[in-house]
């Protein structure tokens, strides 16, 4: 149980304190998409998050959207952003994140990853040594295949806070 525990848990990704993220050795983050830097119904970054995304990088943090979704919705933000990104990436499997190791050539200690979901986000970055850091999904409309993981995941938490090892919106870094 203890690869569904972020390292982190915010309410959103404009809660989070990037520096002291670059002030542990992070040099990369990891965006999730869907419901994480946007609601599954937006289509392209909105000014809010273009210039968090632009803080970040004068941080000199390096920004790639990192998402199991399709390339044409990844696409707009990818190019609204000015990031990188890795889309199709299935998580939690670990192919894509050795992936992104190796072309930027960063160790696992130095990405942290950011997402709404425990199984996909949370799981894979853990299994990877990533620092893992969960917010609060932006949304409550989700992806059919995502309200599937949403029933696993609740079953997860309610195990979780009854070992009192992780409850939804107690905050921490």
């Amino acid at each position: 149980m203890d690869k569904f525990i972020p390292d982190i848990y915010q309410k959103s990704i404009y809660d989070i304190s990037y520096e002291t993220l670059k002030n542990k050795g992070i040099k990369c983050i990891l965006f999730d998409l869907d419901n994480t830097i946007a609601p599954i119904n937006v289509l392209t970054p909105e000014k809010e998050l273009k210039d968090l995304v632009a803080d970040i990088e004068l941080l000199g943090l390096k920004v790639i959207i990192m998402s199991n979704a399709n390339k044409s919705r990844v696409r707009p933000f990818k190019e609204g952003l000015n990031v990188d990104s890795s889309y199709n990436s299935h998580k939690p499997l670990k192919k894509k994140y050795k992936k992104i190791m190796e072309i930027y050539n960063f160790k696992d200690n130095e990405i942290a990853c950011i997402g709404d979901q425990l199984l996909t986000d949370i799981y894979g970055a853990n299994k990877m040594g990533f620092l893992s850091i969960l917010v609060n999904p932006i949304s409550d409309r989700d992806l059919f295949i995502t309200k599937i993981n949403r029933i696993f995941e609740r079953k997860i938490l309610k195990k979780l806070a009854h070992q009192g090892l992780f409850k939804l919106g107690e905050y921490y870094e």
